[in-house]
């Protein structure tokens, strides 16, 4: 949520902070907003809207000269999207510029504080108040930009990321960071903030991820100091080589962002299990892993926490884990798990799994789960992500940049991932034969030619979503493995196309959502050769039986499900444990097809932002 940009150099800041903020669109955002500095006077501009609303209206003569600016995407939290509510803001004094990723929680009792003193506000937002409340402790203490940040950020209670900078010191940028994602990239003689490496990776491979509760003054021609917020204490900087190159972040032809990561699945399961999966010499290894088996092997349960996708992703991996290694799993959602109190022990290992690594609710769960004595693992896709830094040991998936907000090649390869774990620990834990784990590790090797077979049928699954675009309502039935297919295929049609969808276990329909089926309600239902097969066909019946409109998954060749459904969308043959790989892939080209034919934003979805860093 948010996009931050800053630049300090020796180039034109504009451009850099202008598509520095296009790169980071994928976040979600409703205003956008730049100030450029050129050492005499202040060019800020900001708007509702998008990126290009802002380059728009910075055509219109206004001075981008300046070798210093910083730049913001907002998504709204306190005060409505509107051009006052956008960042960057001003101190009363004109002299201080701010742009904020996060809440200040207790912003209206500092406001009411400062309202006391003097102060006057222009916008709704906790950020001006953040801004102003830095003023005030320079006029109050008599101290430097660097160290009146650091004192009022030990006032204020929430999360942020930020980046200001003082009119009377033109060759400094201060950020701090705590719960929101911040990197400086370190260039020759320059130097950029972002809320990821993606708006500089053009520039320079090398970054410092702040850890929270950090700051960093950054002062043109010196190197980045870093310290603690609380303490003062000075840290020693870790420069990070970026394993991220400006490619990965391009559409290469394809229309959108989506649709390019749907059809790039292949090759990132294909990456995810390369050099961790040889099945010809019977061998699953993760580097992560492999010191802590223990800790897994002797653990009383299994407790995965995640959000959205990924928790889907986590859905998926309770069924493969009790399956085959035969410990108890709970699936929690980070929001919910992170505020009742759960029962811990040392016994207790803790999956957080996160695309981005940065999920607010995720991070807070594994602070709790910590704090209780579990062990954690991480399963997240962004090297050198908080959640990576966080957890005592984990797994990268390799998806490489995931920019369109719903997720799709995440969760492919977040399952290919946790398969592998429970395949080494099944072997480990003597709970799966030998006959059967060969021929999962011969299988799972298969399932990118899998994926790549089910692509295929893109321009079918095209028509059979001009069919239903005008649908007001779906329902996703699956069973076993594919009833969190099914729950992610509903979820994908609602975040993209903003059609209202359900997804159900297949056998709870008669429980409730039977009453709304009619002639007008499709039903997707994922009725591959599984061992629930024959109840699906029974739950198909019940549909036909009530006119509902049936699309279906089926396994090729598949002869009475095709004879009942109203239309197919056919893939390979494949073991049930892992059909969800396969079985995802034409729900999401169904929604993504829906989608573009409504006209709808299909890579940047209204209201929703691709990592959810605030609560």
């Amino acid at each position: 949520m948010c996009g931050i940009v800053g630049y300090i150099g020796k180039r034109e800041a504009y451009p850099i902070i202008l598509n520095g903020l296009k790169r980071l669109e994928y976040r979600g955002y409703d205003s956008a907003g730049i100030a450029i500095y050129d050492g005499q006077d202040i060019a800020l501009c900001k708007t509702k809207g998008k990126v290009a609303d802002l380059e728009k209206k910075f055509s219109d003569g206004t001075n981008t000269k300046g070798s210093l600016g910083i730049g913001h995407t907002r998504w709204a939290t306190h005060g409505v999207p509107n051009d006052v509510n956008s960042h960057p803001h001003y101190s009363n004094s004109g002299n201080l510029v701010i742009i904020h990723n996060g809440i200040i929680e207790n912003y209206a009792s500092i406001k009411k504080e400062l309202l006391n003193r003097g102060y006057t506000f222009k916008s709704d937002t906790d950020t001006e108040v953040l801004v102003n409340l830095v003023e005030e402790v320079q006029k109050k203490e008599g101290v430097k930009l660097g160290k009146a940040v650091q004192i009022a950020l030990n006032q204020v209670v929430g999360a942020y990321a930020i980046a200001l900078f003082d009119r009377n010191k033109p060759d400094e940028i201060v950020v701090a960071k705590l719960g929101s994602p911040l990197a400086i990239g370190i260039g020759d003689d320059e130097f950029f903030v972002a809320s990821d490496a993606s708006p500089f990776i053009e520039f320079t491979n090398n970054a410092i991820y702040l850890e929270d509760e950090e700051m960093a003054i950054i002062r043109r021609g010196r190197e980045v100091r870093v310290r603690k917020i609380k303490d003062d204490k000075i840290v020693a900087p870790n420069i990070h080589e970026l394993q991220l190159n400006l490619e990965q972040i391009e559409k290469g032809g394809y229309d959108h962002f989506m649709l390019k990561e749907i059809y790039e699945q292949p090759s990132v399961i294909k990456d995810t299990y390369r050099g961790r999966l040889l099945p010809d010499e019977g061998i699953v290894k993760l580097g992560g892993l492999e010191d802590y088996i223990e800790k897994f092997t002797n653990a009383d349960r299994i407790i995965i926490v995640a959000c959205g996708t990924s928790w889907h992703a986590g859905l998926v991996a309770e069924y493969i884990f009790e399956d085959l290694v035969r410990i108890p799993v709970e699936v929690e959602y980070a929001s919910e798990f992170r505020y009742r109190n759960p029962i811990i022990t040392e016994k207790d290992v803790v999956i957080a799994i996160s695309q981005s690594g940065e999920t607010a609710d995720t991070l807070a769960a594994i602070k709790l789960a910590k704090e209780k004595g579990a062990f954690v693992y991480g399963v997240c896709n962004v090297v050198g992500s908080t959640i990576s830094r966080e957890t005592h040991s984990g797994t990268y998936t390799h998806a490489g940049p995931e920019i369109g907000v719903a997720s799709t090649k995440a969760f492919t390869t977040q399952i290919t991932v946790l398969i592998l774990m429970a395949l080494r620990l099944a072997k480990v834990r003597g709970t799966i034969s030998k006959g059967d784990y060969m021929l999962y590790l011969r299988e799972l090797d298969t399932i990118p030619a899998k994926v790549e077979e089910a692509l295929q049928s893109d321009d079918k699954i095209k028509e059979i979503a001009s069919k239903f675009k005008d649908a007001a309502n779906f329902l996703y039935l699956g069973r076993g493995y594919n009833f969190p297919v099914a729950l992610e295929g509903a979820l994908k049609l609602k975040e993209i196309s903003y059609i209202h969808a359900e997804g159900y276990p297949a056998a709870e329909m008669k429980h409730g959502p039977i009453a709304l089926i009619d002639e007008q309600m499709p039903v997707v239902v994922i009725a591959v050769n599984s061992n629930h097969y024959e109840k699906v066909v029974s739950n198909i019946e019940e549909i036909k039986a009530r006119k509902g409109k049936i699309i279906a998954v089926v396994t090729e060749g598949d002869t009475q499900v095709k004879e009942l459904a109203d239309y197919i969308m056919e893939v390979p043959k494949t073991p049930e444990t892992l059909s969800p790989l396969v079985t995802t892939i034409p729900l999401q080209l169904l929604s993504y097809h829906i989608a573009v034919m409504l006209n709808r934003n299909v890579d940047q979805p209204r209201n929703l932002a691709k990592s959810v860093t605030v609560e």
